[in-house]
């Protein structure tokens, strides 16, 4: 699926990963401690040694790389060329076999039916403006009692203000509301603080906010 909202998306990514943003830097430090850590913070994985997963839009040479270090077997899918060559970068560091594909999410028809026993989706969902797109695709080709890992960000921070904290309470902007909606930004661009300290501002990608419903039910239609 190469639409206008991809192709936008693709473009902002590469100038992100080119201006090193933090999710563009390949884990290079890791040992099986820190590479759990980092795949499985909240310690519900069980060894995922031999297991076949799939880091999905999760490009950036970081949980690739920590699931390599655990002994699964890896394919990145990212929309990002850039972001992909960090996980190969990762991949030659640590004498790693790992597959990296180029597309969009909610395409997914380069892998078979039931090829994963992980789908480890990395805080993305965002960029797309139908959940259910992405759910589809990740119900055919993870297997039959496997595990899909989701993050994505919580409505309510989009438009948020940490200025309007009261002392309690953040306050939402008046004309922002609870909806499944495109984030519209008076400023498009992102700080991104370099490995020098200095920090540069690139235009970011589309972003979607998805109410907490759409996402739990949009996962319940897939489920079996």
């Amino acid at each position: 699926m190469v639409d206008e909202i991809a192709r936008y998306n693709k473009g902002r990514w590469e100038e992100l990963a080119e201006a090193n943003i933090e999710y563009s830097r390949p884990f290079l430090d890791l040992n099986p401690e820190k590479a759990r850590e980092v795949i499985d913070p909240e310690g519900i994985l069980t060894d995922v040694s031999g297991l076949d997963v799939l880091c999905l839009a999760s490009g950036g040479g970081q949980q690739s790389a920590a699931f390599g270090l655990l002994g699964a077997n890896v394919a990145v899918f990212d929309l990002s060329e850039t972001q992909l060559e960090r996980d190969r970068e990762a991949a030659e560091h640590y004498s790693l076999d790992i597959q990296t594909v180029q597309g969009d999410m909610r395409d997914l028809s380069h892998f078979e039916d039931d090829s994963f026993d992980i789908v480890w989706n990395g805080h993305s969902l965002g960029f797309v403006p139908n959940p259910p797109d992405v759910f589809s695709e990740v119900a055919r080709v993870v297997r039959p009692g496997g595990l899909y890992r989701l993050t994505y960000q919580n409505p309510f921070l989009y438009g948020m203000d940490k200025e309007s904290w009261d002392g309690e309470s953040y306050h939402l902007p008046g004309d922002s509301k609870y909806a499944d909606s495109e984030v519209v930004s008076a400023d498009p661009r992102w700080s991104v603080e370099g490995t020098d300290g200095v920090i540069r501002y690139v235009v970011g990608p589309r972003e979607f906010r998805h109410k907490l419903s759409t996402v739990i039910n949009g996962l319940i239609g897939w489920s079996s």
